[in-house]
């Protein structure tokens, strides 16, 4: 890999740890809710969850590039 693609996975890594940061820091009580949220939620939920994300970020992605 080149230096240029590690540098930008050690970026990419690096913002993602600073924006799942935010919630926890600016109001701990809302993650708790959150979280307990989750823990009730079907594997199928969770599924399309993560596939929403995923899909979101792609566009994100195509839109910046």
């Amino acid at each position: 890999m080149s230096d240029s693609l590690i540098h930008s996975l050690w970026l990419a890594v690096a913002l993602m740890l600073i924006i799942e940061g935010f919630l926890p820091f600016l109001n701990p009580a809302a993650l708790k809710r959150v979280l307990l949220q989750v823990a009730t939620m079907t594997e199928q939920q969770l599924r399309m969850a993560g596939l929403l994300s995923m899909c979101i970020g792609l566009l994100i992605l195509y839109w910046v590039n």
